[in-house]
């Protein structure tokens, strides 16, 4: 079977099923495996001299495992099954949208509540935001993690089936716990965090287009064009930007990142910043929309290929 007519079953099952947690109670989550692996690599190397060249190494050993590990499965009698299953567990799709709506959910019951829901899904401090702070970070997360859970993971899988998206996971797993610009993780994370940027550059844009494309609006894509170079990150700023735009909010902006003020640029400056709770909501029913196309496109491609 192509990796095309896996990844659509892959695409609907995650979004039906997600991550059951009883499920991984008992079984260790392929991405926590991943996880374990980054952090005795960074315990054995990331000291003494060379730590670039350090970092790079061990990066080199994770992605090389990462791939090994989706051939051979992928090669195992029924294969094909083993890689719909596995390329669902790393989808995020339903995971996402039920983190980013208990944030909402949480809201509705007061700032703190609301706070300590943000909490878990953004890196930025949270004891001083407001109601539009906690709004505005939970769509950042839920555009910026749409491009980095759902559609860049697919987008390996179509390409390099399951070794692909193994490839994409670990690398995306490396950064998100060292390619961090700390005195620690500055040198030994930098080839993580250089190779994520790299692997997530153009399923970025190609989910800042699909938003627009979900919603019809040409609008967006001005936006999207003029706004996703704000922000600091390569990649982000595109399906921030696209969601921005279609939601008709303002996000980004000045906030506090371990105690110092960071005075970024709002993305979608002219969009309304006085936000609610709803404003998550009908962020989640966008990317819910844009999600729907991306399937709907892969449908329309086997169909016609």
């Amino acid at each position: 079977m192509t990796s095309m007519a896996l990844l659509i079953p892959a695409m609907v099952l995650d979004a039906v099923i997600g991550d059951p947690a009883r499920l991984w109670q008992k079984l260790p989550h392929p991405a926590a495996l991943m996880g374990r692996a980054v952090a005795v690599l960074e315990r054995r190397l990331n000291h003494g001299g060379n730590r670039r060249a350090k970092g790079v190494a061990a990066l080199v050993l994770l992605l090389a495992g990462a791939g090994l590990a989706g051939f051979v499965l992928a090669a195992l009698p029924g294969g094909w099954l083993i890689e719909i299953v596995l390329a669902a567990i790393l989808l995020a799709q339903n995971s996402l949208v039920s983190h980013v709506g208990a944030v909402a959910r949480a809201l509705e019951r007061g700032l703190d509540p609301g706070r300590e829901a943000v909490a878990l899904i953004v890196g930025r401090d949270v004891a001083a935001l407001d109601e539009d702070g906690i709004v505005r970070s939970a769509i950042e997360s839920l555009a910026e993690n749409f491009s980095d859970g759902v559609i860049a993971p697919a987008c390996w899988f179509l390409v390099f089936g399951l070794p692909g998206i193994m490839i994409y996971k670990m690398a995306n797993t490396a950064d998100s716990m060292i390619g961090y610009r700390t005195e620690r993780y500055a040198q030994f994370g930098w080839a993580a965090a250089r190779f994520d940027d790299l692997a997530n550059w153009l399923p970025a844009r190609l989910t800042g287009l699909l938003i627009c494309l979900a919603h019809g609006s040409a609008h967006a894509v001005t936006v999207m064009r003029r706004d996703a170079r704000l922000h600091r990150s390569p990649n982000a700023g595109w399906p921030e930007a696209a969601t921005a735009a279609v939601t008709g909010v303002a996000i980004s902006g000045p906030r506090v990142y371990h105690g110092q003020p960071v005075d970024y640029p709002f993305v979608h400056a002219e969009g309304r910043r006085a936000l609610i709770a709803n404003d998550i909501d009908q962020a989640i029913r966008a990317i819910w929309r844009s999600w729907a196309l991306a399937l709907g496109l892969l449908i329309a491609a086997l169909i016609l290929l």
